[in-house]
């Protein structure tokens, strides 16, 4: 399989855990956001969204990074990255889309941008808005999880919702939010950097000619 990636893309984080958890052999082409590579006619002819991740697997080009999720869990399913029961299997997808759907996609680089070049929005006010649905984003799991004891976001091993939620972390201290009314986010954090799948697929273990 092929990755299509930016090392600092969060969807694009979560699939390189994925496949790490996986035991997957992949190949990562780099996709430089920063410099606008998404949009060169040469990628969008294979994903014509103009996003990051891409994966090409022997079916075809598949993007979105909770697809891409689904789809290695039932072409791939051990060792499993959603639980067995069907109402542990809704949950963890509550937690997963949590993320993906009301906290990433309104912090996407794209909207950020046009946040700027649209509409003119000066930084400080743009980090407002970007610290604004993290910490509604952050409350709402921080609830979800708090009176759980376990390891991960849905038991002793990780889970797609784990797999959603550290790169969120990760792009939150980028933007100096300040982590310390979530600590139960921060101790599932710390138990899944433990683990070599996730270390592996951090931003800043990434060879520097994807960078």
């Amino acid at each position: 399989m092929e990755l299509f990636d930016y090392f600092r893309s969060s969807a694009s984080y979560r699939v390189r855990i994925a496949l790490n958890l996986k035991g997957l052999d992949y190949t990562l082409s780099p996709v430089s956001l920063l410099a606008n590579e998404q949009t060169d006619a040469s990628y969008t002819a294979i994903n014509p969204s103009a996003l990051v991740p891409g994966l090409r697997t022997e079916q075809g080009m598949l993007g979105q990074s909770v697809a891409i999720l689904e789809y290695l869990e039932e072409r791939y399913p051990e060792p499993p990255i959603l639980p067995r029961g069907t109402w542990e299997k809704a949950k963890c997808r509550e937690l997963a889309l949590t993320v993906a759907c009301d906290i990433h996609p309104l912090n996407n680089l794209r909207v950020l941008n046009y946040l700027s070049r649209q509409l003119g929005v000066e930084q400080a006010e743009k980090t407002v808005w970007y610290h604004h649905w993290l910490k509604l984003g952050f409350q709402t799991l921080e609830s979800l999880l708090a009176s759980q004891e376990q390891p991960f976001c849905c038991g002793n091993q990780p889970t797609m919702a784990d797999i959603c939620l550290i790169p969120q972390l990760y792009n939150a201290r980028r933007f100096e939010l300040d982590l310390a009314p979530y600590p139960t986010l921060i101790k599932i954090e710390q138990q899944c950097q433990q683990l070599e799948a996730f270390r592996r697929a951090h931003p800043d273990a990434q060879s520097s000619s994807h960078l």
